[in-house]
């Protein structure tokens, strides 16, 4: 993997960072694929009313899921790699309190669903999925392999899983199942993901029944993480209520088409995220060594971010048209042109992946917090404006401003406002026109 037009980055470095999310990236790219098939599939068979009733469940379970995982995720590996003798504490404290964390959501998510409820979705469809919030905690087995580098298991855990998960909806749709078969089929995919990580574990001579509950260790992490989980709940905030603002204000029928939108538009998010992990080691080097070089390089990973986004959001706001011809049935036709505005979003997410993990290493996590919080509020507001005007239209223009407004936050703090101008810098591609004139 070779980057020749983008000078600054390490290439040995890059291949050795590369190497310990490699396998992570083929898993995700692999669930991604099945998922997105299955998906199309699933909703062709529903139509788009009991896509949105569906689809309304899923995400009161999405806005709760940063409260049960805790934000534990990064410090358990974190913890794994400091005191690796201890392993069986901090799994099992961890996983505890996960399974804590989700019992605890399940009277959150009836409370939320009394105050603001999904209109048209069974709350025994929101009770079914509240289930995963403590299934999840299984994740702990993920962090652990994460520690170890061995991500090549926890691929095979997800690819097999999202088959199997895969399976089981195309016999629901050739059976012609009703809609609560494909509810409890979605609350399963959780179920199956925590078998496979629980075999896994076993498998490789570890004994989950070894892991014990250390209070002292549970208090620290506790006080690691809560500001991730406030955080955490902003973003689920930001990501998703547009699709339940739409559901109650459109109704389902609206919030059906918009779900197919969403997935198409949001499917590659992960990727910046799996970049930035396996770069910003070696970006972080730079910092330690050469002042200089650390800059460039910042900007040459936001260059990347564009370079890799903006190409892809052309493409696909062309193509929407055809891709809803090709990949859905008439009724869900009329969303291609909600897509072709939607799928802009994905730019300010890559920039936004790249800045926040920046912000992280210099120390400005309440930032983070900040701007997270100020697109979830610009969010909320322009929804309430332009869903009662123009629908679905109106949601995918309230997420592109913002994730915009999120991104360029930076730009309004001084201390960090050189970063929005080098964003700003890709976004515009003045970085590449400097790279081909110098030339």
């Amino acid at each position: 993997m070779r980057i020749p037009t983008i000078p600054g980055f390490d290439q040995q470095a890059l291949e050795k960072y590369f190497k310990n999310t490699g396998m992570s990236f083929v898993g995700k790219v692999g669930s991604l694929l099945i998922k997105m098939l299955v998906s199309i599939a699933v909703a062709r068979y529903l139509s788009k009313d009991k896509l949105g009733i569906i689809t309304g469940g899923i995400t009161y379970i999405y806005l709760f899921s940063a409260f049960a995982t805790l934000g534990l995720d990064q410090f358990i590996v974190k913890e794994l790699h400091q005191f690796p003798k201890n392993r069986d504490s901090i799994l099992g404290t961890s996983f505890w309190m996960k399974v804590a964390g989700g019992i605890a959501c399940i009277p959150l998510v009836w409370l939320a669903y009394q105050f603001y409820p999904a209109k048209g979705t069974p709350y025994i469809y929101v009770l079914i999925f509240s289930v995963i919030g403590i299934v999840q905690a299984f994740n702990v087995i993920d962090s652990y392999f994460q520690s170890e580098v061995q991500s090549k298991y926890i691929m095979q855990v997800q690819v097999t899983g999202n088959l199997l998960s895969a399976a089981i909806k195309l016999v629901l749709i050739y059976l012609q199942m009703p809609l609560i078969a494909f509810v409890y089929a979605y609350a399963l995919d959780f179920i199956l993901l925590a078998l496979g990580y629980y075999l896994t574990y076993q498998r490789k001579g570890r004994n989950i029944f070894n892991w014990a509950y250390n209070g002292q260790l549970a208090k620290k992490l506790l006080t690691y993480s809560w500001p991730l989980i406030i955080s955490g709940i902003m973003v689920s905030l930001y990501m998703k209520i547009d699709q339940l603002m739409i559901q109650n204000i459109s109704g389902t029928k609206e919030a059906g088409a918009y779900a197919t939108v969403a997935t198409l538009s949001e499917a590659w998010n992960f990727i910046p995220t799996v970049i930035v992990t396996t770069l910003f080691p070696a970006i972080l080097n730079a910092r330690r060594d050469d002042t200089e070089r650390y800059k460039k390089r910042i900007q040459n990973l936001y260059d990347l971010m564009v370079y890799l986004s903006l190409p892809a959001a052309i493409v696909v706001a062309f193509a929407a048209p055809l891709i809803y011809k090709i990949l859905y049935t008439p009724e869900f036709y009329y969303a291609a042109p909600t897509l072709s505005v939607h799928i802009w979003s994905g730019v300010f997410v890559f920039l936004g992946a790249a800045n926040s993990q920046y912000l992280i290493a210099e120390g400005y996590t309440k930032l983070t917090f900040l701007r997270t919080g100020f697109g979830a509020i610009v969010n909320i507001g322009l929804n309430l404006i332009l869903i009662p005007k123009m629908g679905m239209m109106g949601a995918a223009i309230a997420t592109l401003v913002a994730y915009a407004s999120s991104a360029f936050f930076v730009l309004f703090i001084p201390k960090v406002s050189n970063q929005g101008v080098m964003m700003l810098k890709s976004l515009f591609l003045i970085s590449l026109f400097k790279k081909i004139i110098k030339r």
